[in-house]
């Protein structure tokens, strides 16, 4: 906290203390917070709502003028609450001490300069309208990252095409992001010091109310680790048989071009490149759900019955009625997958531009498991109305998901049809598939606040800032970019959560603990057979252990959240360990002793084409040709 901010409280303090007539007492204030912060909080979700379904300059002005009211509010909160905090003369119970706190952290809002302020909440807007909005030309097709650039990182096996998408992406929106985003990290950080933090990463980690937060994710991703080594080395041979060993640097990393999603982030999308047993049923079940005639809404009513089995509530009317389920063709929106409560009644809503495939039908359980913990926790008073903690909140839907892509739940939703799905083989095929989603993407969930942290600290300076972002990708992704970098690109920015200001750590946390709550909602289920089959759709016993958990919210500490559904207090890798063990024995005896990268980035990233090998392809070429042609003369020659 500033002196100055520190010298009006006290006068506040004196004030109130002297004002006896006029005070409030502790449950008054938060009675009355309960009854004036649901309609600001459904202002601003409601402008960021039209915003995010409908980019233009006038909703733009619109949200920022609710941010810049909401900001005031909590302003005044937060002084309010900080009165009942320092004034030692009240005796405040832990509740209230707890839900004062947590009105007093107003984050970025605590800005009194209004003009910063205003400055802050644009940026913010305009860094998303570039992002959504930007387009890139391939060939003679110009296409936005949804539904057009995903798709054809999810089908192209293309090596330069996909080579032009990534760098022309990245062109695109990081670049044009840079320059906003160094005065972001700055009005930010200005902001949040006003709380007395040092800077944003630092309020972004307080979330997990826990010292020594950093040192436990590291240890986490220590943990799994070994893991993901040898998926890398595997994947890594896999698909130098497709591409061709030239194109991968000598230093052992992956280009980022090939692996069938924008960032690298998750390499499901090139699971029948690498598929261990080709003449075994996948169990990407993109095919069966187009031939049956699935459909983004049917997608949705399908996630909805499969929680509803466990007990959980239908969507809402209003749901059904206000979500965005399809991309619309008549206006630029997010695409971004999101689950919204607009603290209105029953409204909850998703935005997403649902494609028919296996990955979005997972999404969609995801974001279906984020409005389910909005309906469980409603009755909570508004302070505790979010996850435990970030990470809780984004590993529910995913903890059903674990569940639903079984081949189990598959042959129930009769989109899978092995005839034995217990087979050794189909099983590994199974676990690579999902090593492919969960196993891919913890370096990546781990390593973007890992930079963003360093940039808040300040040893990260913005003509390093790409430097730095490639330098945590190669030594703990193992992944290398397919075209020279240089100090004026950005890409981190071309990332929607780093322009959206959206925390990622909390990928990192869900990835881990939603095999915990995974592994506790089976045991509750009376699972006997190895995890990774596990379903436990239809078994309310179940359900009522995943939805005593969140119905908490954050009333309490995550920690007792946590041991109320799993018995542990520690955010533990060992279940996400115990469900890959097969395959991590199938990976070891496959890769022996070739598995692992170096730390540095290549210097040269290997180009697409082989110059040698084309060359040797127009000589043939030319030499056949030639013998075709004189061949042919004297086929046409009498013969004497």
């Amino acid at each position: 906290m500033t002196d100055v901010h520190r010298l009006i409280t006290a006068l506040l303090i004196l004030l109130f203390s002297t004002c006896d007539s006029a005070q409030e007492t502790p449950a008054e204030f938060l009675a009355r917070f309960q009854r004036e912060a649901r309609p600001m909080h459904n202002k601003v979700a409601e402008a960021n709502w039209a915003l995010q379904t409908n980019i233009t300059v006038e909703n733009e002005e619109v949200f920022v003028k609710a941010r810049l009211e909401y900001a005031k509010f909590s302003q005044m909160q937060e002084r309010q609450a900080l009165l009942y905090l320092q004034n030692t003369t009240i005796n405040l119970t832990p509740d209230e001490r707890r839900q004062l706190t947590k009105i007093a952290d107003i984050g970025t809002s605590a800005q009194t300069d209004v003009v910063k302020l205003e400055r802050f909440a644009k940026i913010k807007t305009n860094m998303d309208s570039i992002y959504s909005k930007a387009e890139v030309c391939v060939e003679e097709n110009c296409l936005q990252l949804e539904p057009g650039l995903t798709e054809l990182f999810r089908t192209s096996r293309d090596c330069e095409r996909l080579s032009t998408a990534w760098q022309g992406w990245r062109d695109q929106s990081g670049r044009k992001i840079k320059d906003l985003y160094a005065e972001y990290v700055q009005l930010g950080n200005e902001a949040i010091q006003i709380l007395g933090y040092k800077d944003m990463g630092e309020y972004w980690k307080s979330a997990y109310d826990t010292p020594t937060f950093e040192k436990d994710v590291a240890k986490l991703f220590e943990q799994i680790l070994p893991l993901y080594k040898q998926l890398h080395a595997y994947v890594r041979r896999r698909l130098k048989a497709v591409y061709g060993a030239h194109i991968f640097p000598s230093s052992g990393h992956i280009p980022a071009h090939i692996l069938g999603n924008m960032w690298s982030q998750s390499w499901n999308n090139v699971g029948n490149l690498i598929k261990p047993f080709k003449s075994k049923q996948s169990v990407d079940v993109t095919d069966e759900m187009k031939a049956q005639g699935y459909t983004p809404k049917s997608m949705f009513e399908t996630a909805e019955a499969f929680f509803y089995s466990l007990g959980f509530a239908n969507m809402t009317k209003t749901f059904w009625k206000k979500s965005m389920l399809e991309k619309p063709t008549d206006r630029n929106v997010v695409c971004h997958a999101s689950a919204w409560d607009m603290e209105k009644e029953d409204d909850f809503r998703i935005k997403m531009c649902t494609r028919v495939n296996h990955e979005d039908l997972m999404t969609v359980h995801h974001e279906m498991g984020h409005v389910q913990y909005y309906m469980e926790y409603k009755d909570q008073p508004t302070v505790y109305q979010g996850g435990a903690n970030p990470g809780f909140h984004e590993a529910v839907g995913d903890t059903i998901a674990l569940s639903v892509q079984t081949p189990e739940h598959l042959k129930t939703l009769d989109l899978m049809h092995a005839e034995n799905i217990y087979d050794e083989e189909t099983d590994i095929n199974y676990l690579m598939q999902m090593a492919l989603d969960k196993l891919a993407f913890l370096p990546f969930g781990y390593l973007i606040d890992q930079w963003r942290w360093s940039v808040f600290r300040g040893t990260t300076k913005p003509e390093s800032y790409n430097e730095a972002w490639w330098d945590l990708r190669c030594r703990l992704q193992g992944i290398s970019p397919p075209v020279k970098r240089g100090p004026e690109d950005f890409d981190p920015g071309a990332k929607f959560h780093v322009p959206g200001d959206t925390p990622y750590i909390r990928y990192f946390v869900s990835f881990v603990i939603q095999f915990q709550f995974y592994k506790a909602a089976c045991d509750a289920a009376g699972n006997t057979r190895p995890l990774h089959h596990c379903d436990f759709y239809n078994n309310p016993t179940a359900g009522h252990k995943l939805r005593s958990m969140l119905q908490l919210g954050s009333s309490k500490p995550w920690p007792d959240a946590l041991e109320q559904i799993t018995g542990q207090r520690q955010m533990d890798a060992q279940p996400l360990m115990e469900y890959f063990q097969p395959l991590l024995q199938f990976l070891e005896k496959e890769n022996g002793n070739d598995y692992g990268w170096t730390e540095n980035c290549p210097e040269n990233p290997p180009p697409c084409s082989n110059t040698a090998q084309r060359w040797r392809v127009r000589y043939t070429t030319a030499f056949l040709v030639l013998f075709v042609s004189l061949k042919s003369t004297c086929f046409l020659v009498p013969r004497t």
